[in-house]
Parts: structure tokens; sequence; C-alpha cells
């Protein structure tokens, strides 16, 4: 089957990658044809580039950190700063053409793609994604012959407040036309059926269908060389109280952090697999990304995740619930007692729920793409 996958842009998200290429290199290994259709608007949600502006001055000035520039970057510095994770995505993800704008959807039809499969990451979340219809898979018009799906779909949030009441409207007659709809977080279950009128069913992020030999052997395939410590932190937004609890952990652990960032001064990311030794490497994760948690589980790593509210609570409630490890979320250095942060999570009982949420999640894509 040829299969169209619609995701996030590729960028310089470590986790939407690898997300991105789970999902396409699982459905290439059941037999499929599967490209990425190359999706990325230049219209950008509104307060995008006056949010980027804001952050880099608080970055600057602040925090006084050494940020090369506040503007947002133009089309040869994107060049620049994702050098290495472009080519991750050249290497490893099969794309269409380029599509810029909603209108350029027609050009997408000379695939002929017999299936699409919208997600994962938060493709239904407004705020971040510009173009939000074609996550919906409007240009397919009235086209019964297409299969129309969505894996591991994802609103970011746990409410639909973000959506205007004649946007939830039209984008419910497009999901109700969906075979088969699968979401990221339990709470998008309810969301979809109160809100969008369809039955949706509770599915592990791609990045978990695929068992941490697979990205071990892309690492060992880039010559990675050894992390430089024994405690990988991998936070987002790098808060005065988020580096006071790492300390606390590290110091409690007697571990040395570190950290797999775009460089401060040239603000280039650092190879996808260079994250990824990250984790390889690590004793222990401090993370407040979705991602950080999922590959801390991949990667069978004792973790903790500080919770994130701005970026979405609801995705660390869902996977964490899901694994059985709840407890490993904290939100302030008074929840980092010495118990918490030296308890081990038990991985016989996690690897358990994975093999089984794998197994749900394979058996629910061959019956989107396979059932009638």
């Amino acid at each position: 089957m040829k299969i169209g996958i619609l995701t996030q842009p590729l960028h310089n998200n470590y986790g939407g990658l690898l997300q991105a290429y789970a999902l396409q290199h699982y459905l290439k290994e059941q037999g499929h044809d599967v490209l990425t259709v190359d999706f990325s608007s230049n219209r950008k949600p509104r307060l995008w580039g006056i949010r980027s502006i804001a952050l880099n001055i608080i970055r600057k000035y602040l925090l006084r950190r050494p940020i090369a520039r506040i503007l947002p970057p133009d089309d040869q510095r994107k060049k620049e700063v994702g050098q290495h994770t472009n080519r991750f995505t050249a290497e490893y993800i099969r794309t269409t053409q380029a599509i810029h704008s909603l209108s350029e959807f027609d050009f997408i039809k000379q695939y002929q793609f017999d299936a699409y499969i919208v997600g994962s990451d938060q493709v239904w979340r407004p705020t971040y994604s510009s173009g939000m219809s074609a996550f919906f898979l409007y240009f397919l018009g009235t086209d019964k012959n297409t299969k129309r799906i969505a894996y591991a779909a994802s609103f970011g949030v746990d409410h639909c407040n973000e959506f205007s009441k004649d946007a939830l409207l039209d984008y419910s007659n497009l999901l109700q036309q969906f075979d088969a709809v699968g979401v990221r977080e339990d709470s998008a279950v309810e969301l979809c059926c109160e809100h969008l009128g369809v039955t949706a069913q509770h599915v592990i992020d791609p990045t978990l269908l695929l068992d941490k030999s697979e990205y071990c052997a892309l690492v060992e395939r880039d010559h990675i060389s050894v992390s430089p410590g024994n405690m990988m932190v991998y936070v987002l937004d790098q808060t005065a109280k988020k580096q006071s609890m790492i300390k606390v952990i590290a110091k409690e652990r007697g571990l040395t952090p570190y950290t797999v960032m775009p460089d401060e001064k040239t603000g280039i990311y650092p190879p996808v697999t260079q994250w990824l030794r990250g984790f390889m490497d690590a004793e222990y994760v401090v993370t407040d990304s979705f991602h950080g948690v999922a590959f801390s589980i991949i990667f069978n790593k004792q973790f903790i995740a500080i919770g994130n509210h701005g970026r979405g609570l609801a995705r660390f409630t869902s996977i964490l619930t899901k694994f059985g490890l709840l407890e490993r979320l904290v939100f302030s250095k008074q929840d980092l007692s010495p118990d918490k942060i030296n308890e081990l999570i038990d991985y016989d009982a996690v690897n358990q729920l994975k093999m089984a949420e794998q197994e749900y999640a394979k058996d629910f894509l061959q019956q989107a793409l396979n059932g009638k």
C-alpha cells in the first residue's frame, strides 16, 4: 500500500524527527511504500514570531546566555543551525516535494496515495499547527477510496480552548470521515468524543513502536562518541528553578550532568544520533520533554520528569500513567525527596506493559490499513 504521512514540520525537534522516522520505518518494515508529506506552512500561527523574540530577549539579557541573535533566523541561518538535523531527515525520512501552503496540496494528488496517516506529535494543536485543516485531510474532499487514519495524533493539552466553535464544527465533519482515529493521550479520547463526535483509541507514540536496538543501530552507524557524563539532562525550558532541581538530583545521586542542546554561541543543533547517544550513556535522566520521557522508557533509564504546564501537562500524565510511572513526575524542588530520587523503576513490569501496548498499536494500524 502507498501511504502518505502528515505530521509536524521536520525541523530541529529531536522528538518530532524521531517519531516521524519511527512511524515511517515501522510501516516500511510491514511492506508499505511510505512517504512523509513535507508540509511546512509559510503562515506561522499568530504571535509565533513575537514569542520567539521575547524568549531570546529573556535568554540574552535576563539569563545572560550568549545568544547569537534575537530576531528570527533567515533561510540561510536556518540551514546553518539545522545542518545535522536536516541530514538526518535526508538520510532516513523519505519525503514528498515541499508543500508551503494549503493551496499546494493539489500537488500531492500526483503521488496517488492509497492511505493518509495523520500523526503523531501535536498536529491538532492550533497554537503549533498552521494549516490545521490539512491535518484533518480536508484536501481529499469527497474522495471515498483513500483511507483516512489518525495515529497517535495529539491535541497537546486536555482541552479544545484553542479552537473556535466554527473550527470544531468543520473539523468534526472532516474527522467523521476517517476510517480509524488513534490518539496519543487518554484525554484526547474524551476530547474526540465530546467535541468532534468521534470514537478514538488511545495508542502509543510511534517512537515506542521500535525497540532500543533500532535506535542504537543509528548511533553506531554515525560513530558517535561517548557522552561527557552520566546524567542526561534534556530540559527545554531552562529556568533557574529547574536548574536548581537538576543540581539536587545530581548531588543526591553523585552524578555528572550533561546535555545535548544547540550550541549557545552558534545555535547549531547537534546530530539526532548524538541526542540518542545521550540516552544510551545515561545512568539517570532529567527531562521536561514528552519525548525525553519516551526515550527514557525505551532505554530503560531511571528518570525524573519535571512537569511543564505551558507545553501541555496532559502529554506527561498520559504516558506516565500508561506505564505505571506517574510518581516520576515532579513540579518543584520540594517534591525531590531522597526517596523519590533514588526509587528504582521496575523495568521488567514496564517492558511487559510496553510489549502489550506495541501489540495493541500494531493491530490498530493493521486493521486501519487493511480492514474494510
